[in-house]
């Protein structure tokens, strides 16, 4: 069995399998970070994250929605990305103008907003308002992208996995503090730094606990890498050999003759 979906159904598939002991594979979904270092270009590279949290209309389980942005860049970043936020067309996909479309039905463009609130509440901003985007309305699947300042791990937008064009931005002062945010998530499944610095990005990525660590990206699937989740985000493997290894049942013949 190979299941994709929340932890909730996930943890029912587990039980059901384990009473014939059929082996099951769990993707359940993620809660990305990215670190974002001071060497980078930065409209460039918030031109990227903002195409991460519009891609699919934020309805991606590897999104980075936790950005880590380091403290002599914080404001410069956060200028730009709301800049290109603001230029979104959320319309009808049909038309050929829209660049960012509903969510997949109201009932989850609600929750997004159930969640929203609930960080704002707890002391969160948000820096878009839903105004500039005239399709957004409450009661329908049309969702304005939001970007929330002055989070921290007590609220929702920084925990709880977010389908939908949200993020929440933190400023951190050094490596250590951005890998300690990184893996204070009950999810593990994909986390990202943006730098163009390799060595650094692969000494990082070694003390993240993620199934997938990227570089300059943070959306992407090779059909021969390991896709893994860790923690909340699921079990075992999908992709490359490894995780069709999973599909198999290995078998091994030990031959012995009597003069051997």
């Amino acid at each position: 069995m190979s299941f994709t979906g929340s932890p909730e159904v996930g943890r029912m598939v587990a039980e059901a399998c384990g009473k014939n002991l059929t082996p099951v594979k769990l993707e359940l979904g993620g809660k990305g970070a990215a670190v974002v270092f001071e060497d980078v270009d930065i409209q460039d590279t918030a031109a990227k994250l903002v195409g991460a949290i519009t891609f699919h209309t934020g309805q991606v389980c590897c999104d980075a929605t936790r950005w880590l942005i380091h403290k002599s860049i914080y404001q410069k970043f956060v200028d730009g990305f709301v800049d290109l936020t603001r230029k979104y067309v959320l319309d009808d996909p049909r038309e050929a103008n829209t660049t960012l479309g509903p969510v997949v039905r109201t009932a989850a463009a609600e929750s997004v907003r159930t969640q929203i609130d609930a960080s704002i509440k707890a002391g969160a901003k948000g820096l878009i308002a839903e105004s500039g985007f005239a399709k957004s309305a409450r009661g329908t699947p049309y969702l304005a992208p939001q970007v929330l300042v002055n989070v921290d791990h007590r609220m929702p937008i920084m925990r709880e996995e977010i389908f939908g064009p949200v993020a929440g931005i933190m400023k951190v002062s050094s490596d250590d503090e951005a890998v300690d945010l990184m893996n204070d998530s009950d999810f593990g499944l994909t986390a990202a730094i943006w730098t163009e610095d390799a060595d650094a990005a692969e000494a990082l990525g070694q003390r993240v606990i993620t199934g997938t660590w990227f570089m300059n990206r943070c959306d992407y699937l090779d059909p021969a890498l390991a896709w893994v989740g860790t923690k909340d985000s699921g079990r075992g493997c999908t992709l490359s050999v490894v995780g069709y290894e999973h599909l198999t049942r290995p078998k091994s013949f030990h031959l012995r003759t009597k003069t051997s």
